[in-house]
């Protein structure tokens, strides 16, 4: 028989379309003018809007300290604020700050809104190890918080533009910072801070007292928190992937909003909201769900040459209702690393807003890949790097009997291969006898065709785990080893002068080295792929299908693992580097072809096994085919 192959108009063809879709992608680049274009653009945009909040701030209510006997300046206060012009004519009506600090995070609070304007986490860098720059959730005004008060006589205020009157105690070890928006000596609407010692919670609290009188009571006071994140980590585009809001409803599900362009959402009996970056998040956690929430996530990095600062855009509109008049709710702020065993300290199910899959992937990662990668990394204290390499073998050792179940199923297959294609050859023209035949062979033979689909199909979610993983382990951010001075990010070892489509503007080495890997690993397991699952008629090539992949997955290694964390391709890179070996252990010292066709061809003597349920099934499915095919051809 004439063995099929790849000819060479096939392979001329494969290329020119892979040419085709790398020159269409280059051509749609912008070009350094329509760059520099939409960067002059968008500095002039943000230079407006920069140039709008002055104006409005100088139009806005400012008030300023009234000396208690200056009654027409108090008066006109009254004429903007009504009852919380007593909070303007307080000394501590002007632009200053309160900051309060542990050994975790450090926070600047504002008297004009009583809301944080810095956050800053004093145990890790920014970009990478050494920049001397430390992580800052917020500042420079990328964060507000709002709340919008209408009073009992008509007006519409918004607490961002009111002065709050501070004032700091300690109660044990804990720093107590009281922010007071007052409409009287005792009447006032109070954010309250509470700081623990090495802790990344803050307590926050908000309650009114006495504005039964002043605030209009019918329907709930809208609450609203802005969060426009700050990029943290080397790759802004591999950091985006990975930054969107995560909220819990009152039954502990957790949902996201969306990673699109612009997305919207309102949702019910929200017991938190998470604005999720790739490595750190910040949190606001309510004692009493909130009734309901609007949720908005906008993606700012549409090129990522350009829009180098800032990754996503989160806004939060969520109601505080009243209960006999007053606003009282206890609630909570996180500002930290989104690491999973931290956030899991804290049993509020933050753990899991970290996106370690859904289904048995996600039961994979928590049951085994989390606490095994957790023990090898803390516990014993290795390298980062041997970490996952050691992790890699003791997974790969564990699915070795899976492994070997796998070849020996081809091998079987392999064996029979003759006997197949002698039943092809001599029911050509019948099609349903043959699968028939083929069937019975395999019954007499006592091999099942399934056996090597089963072991393949269990290694798959380990595989789609790891996927999910590597990612999300904040244990590998800005650990190096050997060339990789960050395993959470892209190892690169060459830095282009251009940017080709899909790949970037580096080389990476690790993607290459799994991209050798997966190559040497399908091609010796292709051939014997190939031998195990003759052509069937009205099927595709396989064999063809194989030979293309034997090519194509190394390249598609190359390319989207190219900016992916170096983490996952070492992974990659070890895991088939040992499946190699295993394959090799297995087809050279454990698995004997001759004792295969010698047990076989004993099975074909004796009494065929009885079929299993589902070859039972389609044996059947088969014979009622061809009778209603005979049938038919009576008819004719």
């Amino acid at each position: 028989m004439e063995e099929k192959k790849l000819d060479l108009n096939s392979i001329i063809g494969f290329v020119l379309i892979f040419g085709i879709l790398i020159w269409i992608m280059y051509q749609n680049q912008p070009s350094e003018k329509e760059i520099a274009a939409e960067k002059a653009k968008k500095e002039l945009v943000a230079k407006q809007e920069a140039q709008a909040k002055a104006d409005k701030a100088k139009t806005a209510v400012a008030p300023t300290a009234v000396t208690p006997g200056d009654t027409v300046q108090l008066a006109q206060l009254q004429k903007t604020l009504g009852g919380f012009a007593y909070s303007a004519a307080l000394p501590s009506a002007k632009e200053a700050f309160t900051t309060i600090e542990n050994e975790k995070i450090k926070l600047k609070i504002a008297n004009k809104g009583g809301y944080i304007v810095e956050a800053t986490l004093k145990e890790f860098k920014k970009f990478e190890k050494n920049s001397g720059q430390l992580v800052e959730l917020i500042k420079d005004n990328n964060a507000h918080l709002n709340i919008q008060l209408q009073t009992v006589d008509n007006r519409t205020l918004n607490t961002k533009d009111l002065f709050f009157e501070p004032t700091l105690e300690k109660i044990g070890a804990d720093q107590v910072l009281s922010m007071r928006l007052k409409a009287g000596a005792n009447e006032f609407l109070e954010y309250k801070y509470v700081l623990k010692p090495n802790d990344y919670l803050v307590g926050f609290d908000v309650r009114s007292q006495g504005l039964n009188k002043v605030l209009n009571s019918a329907k709930p006071l809208d609450l609203q928190w802005d969060l426009k994140t700050y990029r943290n980590e080397k790759s802004i585009s591999y950091e985006n992937r990975y930054a969107e809001i995560y909220y819990e409803h009152e039954d502990g599900k957790i949902n996201y909003a969306g990673l699109g362009k612009h997305e919207e959402e309102t949702v019910d009996k929200v017991s938190f909201i998470a604005y999720k970056q790739h490595f750190f998040t910040s949190i606001l956690v309510t004692d009493k769900p909130f009734e309901t929430t609007k949720l908005e996530s906008t993606n700012l990095v549409n090129d990522e040459k350009i829009d180098t600062v800032f990754t996503k855009q989160f806004k939060a509109n969520v109601p505080l209702a009243f209960s006999n008049g007053e606003i009282d709710y206890k609630m909570q702020w996180y500002f930290g690393p989104a690491d999973y065993k931290v956030l899991k300290s804290y049993d509020k199910n933050f753990q899991k807003i970290i996106p370690l899959g859904w289904g048995i992937f996600g039961w994979i990662n928590k049951l085994i890949f989390v606490p095994l990668f957790g023990f090898l990394s803390s516990t014993i204290g290795l390298s980062l790097g041997i970490a996952i390499i050691i992790f890699t073998i003791i997974i790969k050792l564990a699915m070795s009997p899976i492994t070997y179940k796998s070849f020996l199923s081809q091998a079987k297959m392999k064996v029979l291969r003759p006997d197949i294609a002698e039943l092809g050859e001599k029911f050509k023209k019948d099609p349903m006898k043959k699968q028939q035949e083929t069937m019975k062979l395999y019954n007499k033979a006592g091999v099942n065709p399934m056996a090597g689909c089963i072991p393949a199909l269990i290694q798959l979610p380990f595989m789609y785990a790891s996927f999910q993983f590597f990612p999300a382990a904040f244990e590998l951010r800005q650990k190096g080893f050997l060339w990789a001075d960050d395993l959470s990010s892209f190892d690169s070892v060459v830095k282009l002068p251009f940017h080709i489509p899909l790949y970037g503007d580096h080389i990476s080495l690790f993607p290459i080295l799994a991209a050798i890997a997966i190559f040497f690993y399908m091609k010796m397991t292709s051939g014997d792929q190939q031998m195990a699952a003759p052509q069937q008629e009205g099927m595709p090539d396989m064999a063809k299908m194989m030979k293309i992949m034997i090519y194509v997955s190394p390249l598609m290694m190359l390319i989207f693992f190219n900016s992916y964390g170096a983490g996952l391709s070492l992974y990659n890179f070890i895991s088939n580097l040992i499946t190699i070996g295993i394959m090799f252990v297995i087809k050279n010292y454990i698995v004997d072809s001759d004792k295969i066709h010698a047990q076989i061809q004993e099975n074909k003597q004796r009494e065929p096994k009885k079929p299993s349920k589902f070859q039972q099934r389609i044996q059947e499915v088969m014979e009622q085919q061809e009778a209603a095919k005979k049938n038919q051809n009576k008819k004719k």
